[in-house]
């Protein structure tokens, strides 16, 4: 294989994938992600925005500080933009400064009120100035797949003049159809002179079920370059799946001759960390990943599978990670031997995070007689020191039946003072969020709940996902533990204070 030939996979989870509706990670989750990005085998992570916040510029600097491999900062073609993008990568072993401008006709009048000739100097002139800042500069023609064509041409050979390594065509919307977006890169491969000295990159949204199908076709006319997230996270439909092209390119190797870096058996683990600390679930007939993925329950399938896995599977669960694997562990374990075992899941603990999970684990070992990394992983995902603790439940009761009004009692300590109150509500679990709202005081309306096995069995821990409403946004709280209602309210509180923190 030529060495050009390699995909680079570029992750936008943290930027893309975060503007999914209700996503609020903090600097903690980010930088977790990230490293479990670049434990897959990430070639470029977009860690964020940083002219968007202050918090996105922590954020991006946070993880440009915290792996080794490319992170990207997304800029608009903008003096300021480009110079606060550097500030936060430039101490990043390989920065990338990402840099767009729109360039379809409908987004340049009504979006950004400019001609032509006016977004053309604008975007030669930023890439020239992010040259002069940093080596590696790629440039995003938004909505490239709506503009036309000779102007896209002219506008991408003047930006490779400037200094670009990497074009990315962005089809926006998810409006091309698979051959017509095939047809539209290798346009651009015929077209512009001088592409050869930079990289085609694609970036395609799902908003008609597309993206997956694009950027292989893509790849088959020239583009080298593939920008996804995670289980597809993203605004709107959400973007490209990671997971699901590099399957394809693995699975398909005899058509798709594309090597890649990809360690396909920690996709699995990868997708549901994201999916735990997003709290954006996964659908169970996700391909790769789904809980149904590799499930079979007809009857004709199942005997093709016990006579040959092959008849109905195009590939093995244990080759993108998703095996049941049994923490040999119990609770007379020590802390050694628990610390060893979270390394190889690829967890970072500092010494009070280690302890608190240890604990936890110690807790769950005297109830369950078999603890799977599943069950490690929800303890770990969970842990409250990611979000200051503003509010701490400190103990409930319930009073509940099928005759009467749930009744809950809850104690809350907040700035080292303890308070009780008691509500009714419908069910257990309403009682319980209505006596909390009575202690902190105003509305905190639920949008969403989620409550799901992490294991199988009667002794499974159950995780929670709440969704609550304040301060117009949408925050997200979880929750872990073997009695769903402990569970429920937890997540809430979670929730809360992740609100709270955000004001300060």
């Amino acid at each position: 294989m030529e060495k050009n030939n390699r995909l680079i996979v570029f992750d936008t989870t943290l930027r893309d994938g975060e503007q999914t509706p209700g996503v609020n990670l903090n600097l903690q989750e980010k930088i977790e992600i990230a490293k479990q990005l670049e434990a897959l085998g990430v070639d470029v992570i977009e860690a964020g925005f940083p002219a968007s916040s202050n918090g996105d510029f922590e954020a991006v600097q946070g993880v440009a500080q915290s792996v080794s491999c490319s992170v990207a900062a997304l800029c608009r073609c903008v003096i300021s933009d480009i110079e606060r993008g550097w500030e936060a990568v430039k101490n990043s072993k390989k920065p990338r400064i990402h840099v767009f401008i729109a360039t379809s006709e409908i987004h340049m009048k009504y979006k950004l009120k400019m001609k032509q000739d006016d977004v053309f100097k604008q975007a030669v002139d930023c890439v020239r100035f992010a040259k002069s800042l940093c080596d590696d500069v790629e440039f995003s023609c938004e909505d490239a797949s709506r503009s036309e064509p000779e102007f896209l041409y002219k506008i991408l050979t003047a930006v490779i003049d400037a200094g670009a390594s990497t074009v990315n065509i962005p089809d926006t919307v998810g409006y091309k159809i698979t051959n017509e977006f095939g047809e539209f890169i290798a346009g651009i491969k015929r077209n512009v002179p001088n592409i050869e000295k930079a990289v085609i990159s694609v970036h395609c949204h799902n908003d008609l079920g597309l993206a997956v199908a694009n950027t292989i076709v893509a790849l088959q006319n020239g583009a080298r370059q593939i920008e996804t997230t995670i289980n597809g996270i993203g605004e709107r439909a959400g973007n490209c799946s990671m997971e699901e092209v590099i399957m394809a390119i693995t699975t398909r190797k005899d058509i798709l001759h594309i090597p890649h870096n990809i360690d396909t058996t920690a996709i699995y683990r990868t997708a549901k960390r994201v999916s735990k600390l997003t709290g954006v679930p996964i659908p169970i007939c996700k391909p790769i990943v789904g809980d149904n993925a590799f499930a079979h329950e007809s009857g004709v399938h199942q005997h093709g599978v016990l006579a040959n896995p092959l008849t109905y599977e195009i590939m093995t669960p244990e080759s993108v990670g998703k095996t049941e694997s049994t923490l040999v562990l119990g609770k007379l374990s020590g802390r050694h031997a628990f610390a060893a075992h979270i390394k190889t899941l690829n967890y970072e603990l500092d010494k009070n995070g280690l302890e608190s999970a240890f604990l936890r684990f110690k807790d769950l070992a005297d109830k369950k007689k078999k603890i799977t990394d599943d069950d490690i992983e929800a303890l770990i995902s969970n842990r409250t020191q990611d979000v200051r603790e503003t509010y701490r439940l400190e103990s409930f009761q319930l009073q509940t039946g099928n005759k009467i009004k749930s009744l809950a009692g809850i104690t809350l300590s907040y700035k080292d003072n303890e308070y009780t109150e008691t509500a009714v509500g419908d069910g257990p679990v309403n009682a319980a969020y209505n006596a909390i709202t009575k202690i902190i005081g105003g509305e905190w309306p639920l949008s969403a709940y989620e409550i799901k096995a992490v294991t199988e069995g009667r002794d499974a821990l159950g995780e929670v996902t709440v969704r609550i409403k304040k301060y117009d946004r949408i925050f997200v709280g979880k929750g872990v533990s073997h009695d769903v209602i402990a569970a429920s309210i937890l997540a809430y509180i979670n929730a809360v204070n992740r609100a709270e923190e955000s004001q300060r």
